[in-house]
């Protein structure tokens, strides 16, 4: 697990845009896990300027989404559909038969989860995944005491994650969809990289119990410390918990350096 510290958010999220594009640049045919949530935002919205203004290519790039409420139509302004239309998809060539998101009004939901692990499957697995953290260490909407091993499936969403979406549901917590399909923590750590960002004082104590903390599925994040390849992306404020945010510091330096950056 590497973790990075910037000072800010764009700091941070430009790092992150620059992971993705390089690899995009070696493996056009990329198979990228994305997130919803305000989080990720920046790092769509470079990746857009990338692809306006550096002619960047999504052509062959294959995406799956993490998660999508179940109960309400892809088309309500509050589905995670909207969100990846409104944030990334309509502003760059991904091909609309590349794009995977979890169906919210799937008539027989098990079924669905099998498919969308198979599918998944069919594209190689997934390069990069792209991951934001809740309040309570979750990854997609995996909650606290998720199996490890989970796969695709629909969860229960806790009364803090229906707290923390209420202001995307105009603060109405009874608004809030209490049923989720999301990809499984076991789905997540078979990614050949994971990209976790995180921002903000509120996602400090997260952020150290899943990079310091015991290994636990009370904090589902917590297993990216077994994951081989998952960059940690932070600005102060979400750092400000970690108990060796210096070594964490002096490692990206050098690194820095013998890459002569």
């Amino acid at each position: 697990m590497e973790i990075i510290i910037q000072p800010t958010y764009q700091h941070l999220v430009s790092i992150a845009a620059d992971i993705v594009k390089r690899a995009l640049l070696k493996k056009p045919e990329l198979v990228m896990g994305l997130a919803t949530g305000s989080t990720p935002i920046g790092l769509y919205e470079a990746l857009v300027r990338m692809h306006k203004e550096e002619g960047l290519d999504f052509s062959a790039v294959t995406t799956f989404n993490l998660d999508e409420y179940v109960g309400i139509p892809k088309t309500h302004p509050s589905s995670y559909h909207t969100f990846m239309e409104t944030q990334f998809f309509r502003h760059v060539n991904i091909p609309v038969e590349n794009r995977y998101l979890p169906q919210n009004t799937a008539a027989d939901h098990g079924a669905f989860c099998e498919r969308y692990e198979a599918a998944i499957a069919r594209a190689g697995g997934i390069d990069i995944q792209i991951l934001g953290i809740g309040r309570e260490g979750h990854i997609g909407f995996n909650e606290p005491s998720s199996s490890l091993g989970s796969r695709t499936r629909i969860k229960t969403l806790t009364r803090s994650t229906l707290e923390a979406n209420a202001p995307h549901f105009g603060g109405d917590i009874d608004a809030v969809p209490t049923l989720a399909i999301t990809m499984g923590v076991g789905t997540i750590m078979e990614a050949r990289q994971c990209l976790l960002l995180a921002n903000g004082a509120s996602k400090a104590s997260a952020i150290a119990s899943a990079v310091e903390g015991p290994i636990t599925a009370e904090v589902p994040a917590s297993v990216l410390q077994m994951h081989p390849c998952t960059v940690v992306l932070l600005d102060e404020a979400a750092a400000s918990a970690l108990k060796r945010a210096a070594y964490y510091r002096q490692v990206y330096a050098n690194k820095l350096r013998l890459l002569g950056e």
